[in-house]
């Protein structure tokens, strides 16, 4: 049997279960970073179903929602309770330099990876320049 007697751990406890309830999603923990001509951002979804992970776009809005569920059955015995459960939710707004219509997403190991491609528009270019009235041109990066 498993004695615990902290008592601030069981505040935390509750509040988690309060928190990630449907009507109040928890907050679940991401990286974001960019690599060459990508967006990333990795979100920690450990012992999540796959199949509860919701990602929609939304004009510039990315929502990602999943659920994590306690085991359940009529000879389960809970003994510790300390893993968030329920429904966690996020939003992020993607700026216009990201092509969120080719969005791609992929779940392993726990960890849920959206890849966002920045868009064409945004990439640096190349610019001609006419420089004086001479008609020489000269190219700069912009």
């Amino acid at each position: 049997m498993l004695m615990r007697t902290d008592p601030f751990r069981e505040i935390d406890r509750l509040a988690e279960q309060f928190f990630g309830t449907t009507s109040r999603p928890a907050v679940m923990h991401l990286d974001a970073y960019r690599d060459g001509e990508w967006f990333y951002a990795a979100f920690d979804l450990p012992g999540v179903d796959p199949d509860s992970i919701d990602c929609t776009v939304e004009r510039n809005v990315l929502t990602v929602r999943a659920e994590r569920r306690r085991a359940a059955g009529d000879n389960v015995e809970l003994v510790a309770a300390e893993r968030p459960m329920g429904t966690f939710s996020r939003q992020l707004f993607l700026g216009d330099t990201l092509d969120a219509d080719r969005l791609e997403a992929g779940y392993d190991n726990g960890v849920l990876t959206l890849r966002i491609p920045i868009a064409e528009r945004a990439k640096p270019r190349r610019i001609s320049v006419t420089a004086g009235g001479n008609g020489h041109r000269k190219q700069i990066n912009a």
